[in-house]
């Protein structure tokens, strides 16, 4: 197994289940210290415990990304126990499915809240101590629902998602000489439950996707975390705002 990560501080939010909780167990195989944050306290002990389990580092931080003050202490939490921020994957988002004219303002503001006003909160902490402390990695979780493509009944999800996409390219150029490298990603359907329609079974699921994807199925978290590792690892050194969409084909 590579160690490409040996000695790095990795800082992950919505690390508690699908793809930051793999993301999480990948970095830790190769060597990082694993800090994972989110909402739900449970979720994250497990993915803690999972990573001790294999002989690595790993601590659990509860906290609301849409929440300046969480966002704020995700990061000086992170620094404080384990020294330093080396990689940072913004990872937490939701999606709350509905037409653009039923949809009431409070989940409209849930789903901005969370996925795009949560990744500029932490990446605001994140790239003020990186780039005082010689740089870093940032990874952004966007969606290829958003810039790449669109479907009904997902417009404020696409909205806040699209937006983290061109946020990602603009911190990119304007911290890259600070020595902050920074990216997104874009999943397509992946074998989450974020992924199911509602009352739709994983069974369901799978018959969609033969015809609806040209790849005849979901990717997987460990296909998504692989990305992000590759974003964050010394091989992806000259890739810069970058939106690396993951989605077998759906947008090709």
């Amino acid at each position: 197994m590579s160690q490409r990560f040996t000695g790095k501080v990795v800082l992950i939010t919505g690390g508690g289940s699908g793809i930051g909780r793999a993301t999480a167990l990948a970095f830790a195989s190769e060597g990082a210290t694993v800090a994972v944050a989110g909402r739900r306290t449970e979720p994250l002990d497990e993915t803690v415990g999972l990573i001790v389990a294999e002989g690595g580092q790993a601590t659990a931080i509860p906290a609301d990304v849409s929440a300046p003050a969480d966002a704020e202490r995700l990061v000086t939490t992170t620094v404080s126990r384990y020294g330093g921020l080396h990689i940072a994957f913004n990872n937490a988002g939701i999606i709350e499915a509905g037409p653009l004219a039923e949809m009431d303002e409070d989940r409209w503001d849930r789903q901005l809240a969370v996925n795009l006003t949560g990744v500029f909160l932490a990446m605001k902490h994140e790239i003020n101590h990186m780039r005082a402390n010689g740089g870093g990695v940032i990874i952004n979780t966007a969606s290829n629902v958003g810039a790449h493509m669109r479907l009904p009944s997902l417009g404020a999800y696409a909205a806040s998602k699209a937006a983290v996409s061109a946020l990602t390219r603009a911190a990119a150029r304007e911290y890259i000489d600070a020595g902050v490298r920074i990216n997104a990603i874009s999943p397509g359907p992946i074998d989450t439950p974020m992924s199911l329609r509602p009352g739709e079974t994983e069974a369901d699921r799978a018959e969609r996707l033969k015809t609806a994807l040209p790849a005849g199925r979901p990717g997987t978290v460990s296909e998504a975390a692989a990305a992000v590792l590759w974003l964050a690892s010394p091989e992806a050194g000259f890739t810069v705002g970058h939106d690396l969409v993951i989605d077998g084909g759906a947008t090709a």
